[in-house]
């Protein structure tokens, strides 16, 4: 049994203090300071915070490694690396590139996620297929040469690692066919995104099986007052969205009516570039040059292709930018995210009997020290 104590406990509903938190390899409870067992192994957080590990449901890399690199090592750096902004849990996510590309990526990430579960590094909790069922005129910084229709057999082929497949609703022909077997034979989570989809087109693919929205605002049709597009259907449905939180891809202004429109339903993601974690420069992704300054990356042409976000400097941006508060903020990269892709059973908050996934932080809420399983993964 440990005990963290001095910390400012973050709890699905509230921040509870004077408390200390108890765990072994799942979360033992909650006890005043003075009830903590005496042969606990007690760490201290120093006023900090104390918060359920992050997830990452959308990231494609990070210290120079693509996921799409098909590679052991670049899932383990990256894992390694993520760790440290307290990720906890993570979906690889690869993007449109060519098929045999995609499958070696799934096939490596399904290769490693059980060992992910005792590395020194993010547990991978699954796949996020970005693509390559997507439509060309929302393509954003993905490859229009290698744009397939969508294909429900791929997915079910690798429906024990994909958790989460993008694609363009109005591409999926014959009212919404492989939607409907994708959501009729897996678990797989399908979310529209780089889409073109009006908003008819866009509820009717939430009432074929469409539950998830890839990064809000971000290659897909606006919210207009006479043409709505999916935007306004992601906020006029039930799915959850994602939002990439570095206050250059959605304007901060968004934050406060995003979360009272979605509640639970909002998920903070990084949509991080193997650029993540290293200085400006020219890196790739994808095959593609990719141009990293300031909190963006570009393609040479302009067009924008992802951030560099840490997951918690997310969270934090939110925070200082919003009347939300942090225990929702911290719900967004954390309960939220395990809701959306149905592993909240175990992940995602510090109730009784959950994996013991715990990050203290400092008071500007920066890493200090990462737990997975009731194991210490990263200590600053």
């Amino acid at each position: 049994m440990k005990a963290i104590i001095n910390g400012k406990i973050i709890l699905k509903d509230r921040i509870q203090e004077d408390c200390a938190l108890l765990y072994s390899n799942v979360i033992e409870g909650i006890v005043p300071q003075d009830n903590v067992p005496s042969d606990a192994e007690i760490i201290d957080a120093k006023g900090g915070y104390v918060s359920p590990g992050l997830i990452d449901l959308h990231i494609h890399g990070y210290l120079g490694k693509d996921v799409c690199d098909g590679e052991e090592e670049s899932i383990r750096t990256i894992s390694a690396g993520i760790v440290k902004n307290g990720v906890t849990g993570y979906l690889p996510t690869t993007m449109t590139v060519d098929m045999k590309v995609i499958k070696k990526a799934l096939e490596v990430c399904r290769s490693l996620k059980e060992e992910s579960k005792n590395w020194q590094g993010s547990e991978i909790l699954g796949c996020h297929a970005e693509g390559p069922f997507i439509s060309e005129s929302k393509k954003g910084a993905q490859d229009a040469k290698y744009i397939l229709k969508p294909d429900a057999a791929f997915v079910k082929e690798y429906s024990d690692i994909i958790k989460t497949i993008t694609l363009a609703p109005e591409t999926d022909e014959n009212d919404f066919a492989a939607i409907r077997e994708i959501c009729r034979d897996t678990d797989v989570v399908v979310s529209m995104g780089h889409t073109s989809a009006d908003y008819d087109t866009a509820m009717k693919s939430v009432n074929a099986g469409v539950k998830h929205v890839t990064h809000l605002f971000n290659a897909m049709t606006p919210l207009a007052h006479r043409a709505p597009g999916v935007v306004t259907a992601a906020l006029n449905s039930d799915v959850s969205v994602e939002l990439i939180v570095d206050t250059f891809h959605v304007d901060k202004c968004f934050y406060d009516l995003l979360w009272k429109v979605k509640q639970r339903k909002l998920c903070f993601i990084t949509d991080c570039l193997p650029a993540g974690g290293l200085p400006y420069g020219e890196y790739t992704l994808g095959g593609a040059k990719i141009i990293y300054r300031d909190i963006v990356c570009r393609l040479e042409d302009g067009t924008v292709a992802g951030s560099v976000l840490h997951l918690n400097h997310g969270v934090w941006n939110v925070y200082k930018n919003s009347n939300i508060p942090l225990y929702e903020c911290v719900n967004c990269a954390s309960l939220n995210p395990a809701t959306a892709i149905g592993i909240a059973d175990r992940k995602g908050s510090l109730d009784i009997g959950k994996d013991a996934d715990i990050v203290i932080t400092d008071e500007n809420f920066e890493v200090k020290k990462t737990i997975i399983r009731g194991e210490t993964k990263y200590e600053a």
